[in-house]
C-alpha cells in the first residue's frame, strides 16, 4: 500500500529530477544575457570553455571516484605536480635539444607521475582500507609541497608555442581543451556502459560487499578509478599551465577539489556510490564555473563565489536526500 502511494509522487517528481540541472543552466544563461555586460561576446564564450574544461576534466574522475563510494581531495595537488614538472622537462638541457621530444617527455611524464599519485591513492584505499578522506588528504598535503620545492618556490614562465597549443589551441574555431573534455567524457561514458570494468565500479559503489562475494576484482576496479582521476588531474594541471605559459605550484588547482566534487554532485553522483553521470559532471561544472562567472562578472567579491559553490553543494546533497526519501 505504501509502495502503491509513493509511486505516483515519485513519478511526479522524475522531470524535476531530469530537469534540474538543465533548468539551472538555462536560468543562469537567461540571467547573464540580460543582466552580465558582454556575455554574448565570442571571447566570453572562449574564456568560459576555457576554464571549465578543466573543472569539466577533474570532475569526471572525481565521478569516477564517488561512483565506488569514494572521495578524492589530492586533485588540485595533483594538478600542481604535473604542471611543476612539465616545465622543468622542456625547459632542461634535453628539452631544448631536442624541442618535439621535450614536449612529448613534457605531457607523458607528468601523467605517468600523476598515475603513481592515484596507485598510491587506490592503494591506500582498496588494499589497506584506509577511509578516502584520510588517504588522499596525505597528497592533498604532500603533493603541492613536492611541487613547490621541485620549482624551489618560483613561478616558472615559459614561450612554448607546441606545449601552450593545449591550453590556447582552437579547433573548428573553439578552444581545443573544450574538444579535449568532451572527447574524454565519451570514452568514459563508453567504458561505464559498454565494459565489465564500468559494470563493476557501478556494482562496487551500489554495494562492494555483494560485487566482492560476486568474485568482482573490487580492489583492481577501485585502484583503477583512482588512478583515472588522477592522471584526468594532471592533464587538467597541464591545460591550466598551458594556458598562463606559467606554472606557479602553489595556485595551480589551488580549491580544485571543492569545484570537483560541486560539478560531480551536481551533475548527479551520488556521494553514497554507485552512479557515475558522466555528462552530468560536464553539466555541473558548466554551472559551477557560470555561479562563478556571473558572481565576479557582476562585481560580487571573490570569497562570496567561494560560500555560492558550498552552498551549491549543499543543495545538491539536500536533493539527494530528498530523492532517497
Amino acid at each position: 500500500m505504501d509502495r502503491a502511494m509513493k509511486l505516483p509522487q515519485r513519478v511526479a517528481s522524475m522531470p524535476f529530477r531530469f530537469h534540474g540541472g538543465i533548468a539551472a543552466l538555462v536560468a543562469l544563461l537567461v540571467f547573464n544575457a540580460f543582466f552580465t555586460p558582454n556575455f554574448l561576446q565570442l571571447q566570453t564564450l572562449f574564456v568560459n570553455i576555457s576554464q571549465v574544461a578543466t573543472i569539466a576534466i577533474v570532475a569526471m574522475g572525481m565521478t569516477l571516484v564517488i561512483a565506488t563510494g569514494g572521495i578524492d581531495l589530492s586533485v588540485g595537488a595533483v594538478m600542481a605536480l604535473a604542471g611543476a614538472l612539465a616545465p622543468l622537462i622542456f625547459l632542461s638541457d634535453l628539452g631544448a635539444a631536442n624541442p618535439v621530444l621535450g614536449v612529448i617527455l613534457a605531457i607523458v611524464l607528468p601523467l605517468f607521475v600523476a598515475g603513481l599519485c592515484g596507485v598510491f591513492n587506490g592503494v591506500m584505499v582498496a588494499v589497506l582500507n584506509v577511509q578516502p578522506i584520510i588517504a588522499t588528504l596525505i597528497l592533498f598535503i604532500s603533493g603541492r609541497g613536492i611541487a613547490q620545492v621541485l620549482t624551489n618556490g618560483n613561478l616558472q614562465t615559459f614561450s612554448n608555442p607546441s606545449f601552450s597549443y593545449l591550453g590556447t589551441g582552437k579547433v573548428l574555431g573553439l578552444p581545443f581543451q573544450g574538444w579535449l573534455a568532451l572527447a574524454i567524457a565519451c570514452v568514459l561514458f563508453w567504458v561505464i556502459t559498454r565494459t565489465t570494468w564500468g559494470r563493476y565500479l557501478l556494482a562496487i559503489g551500489g554495494n562492494e560487499r555483494a560485487a566482492y562475494l560476486a568474485g568482482g576484482p573490487v580492489r583492481r576496479v577501485k585502484i583503477g578509478a583512482y588512478v583515472i582521476c588522477a592522471v584526468l588531474a594532471g592533464l587538467a594541471g597541464l591545460i591550466v599551465v598551458a594556458i598562463n605559459s606559467a606554472s606557479d605550484a602553489a595556485r595551480n588547482g589551488n580549491l580544485m577539489e571543492l569545484d570537483a566534487i560541486a560539478a560531480a554532485v551536481v551533475g548527479g553522483a551520488l556521494l553514497q556510490g554507485g552512479r557515475a553521470p558522466i555528462f552530468g559532471a560536464i553539466l555541473g561544472a558548466v554551472i559551477i564555473q557560470l555561479v562563478k562567472y556571473t558572481l565576479l562578472a557582476n562585481g560580487v567579491e571573490d570569497e562570496v563565489a567561494l560560500i555560492a559553490k558550498a552552498v551549491i553543494i549543499i543543495l545538491a546533497v539536500w536533493v539527494q536526500q530528498f530523492r532517497r526519501a
